[in-house]
């Protein structure tokens, strides 16, 4: 199977336009780790030889919380880092970093 490698040092920046707020950050990273608990439920559920109808019904609450999360992310980048680079004339570039970003997304 070819995997294509995705180079995520291009997409990385040193500060959002509009930093988040305490709040911000502290609803994403509690969302993280709910996933983060219910990945470590997974591989119980696989050293316990659970049914494997119920570890993937569990891989689809994960798969459906992280997109929940990306698009949390997403909109918020739409309204500050976009909003903010089309205010200052490279709305272009930033559109086609972020559509480049959600093709991966997608995926």
């Amino acid at each position: 199977m070819n995997k294509e490698v995705i180079d995520l040092d291009k997409f990385l920046h040193d500060h959002p336009s509009q930093p988040r707020t305490k709040n911000e950050k502290q609803a994403v990273i509690n969302r993280l780790k709910r996933i983060e608990g219910q990945v470590r439920g997974i591989q119980k559920m696989v050293e316990d030889d659970r049914y494997c109808i119920d570890i993937l019904v569990q891989i689809s609450a994960i798969q459906s919380a992280l997109k929940n999360v990306g698009f949390n992310i997403t909109e918020r980048h739409i309204n500050h880092c976009v909003r903010d680079a089309i205010k200052q004339g490279e709305g272009k570039e930033t559109i086609e970093e972020l559509m480049s970003v959600l093709k991966q997304f997608s995926k």
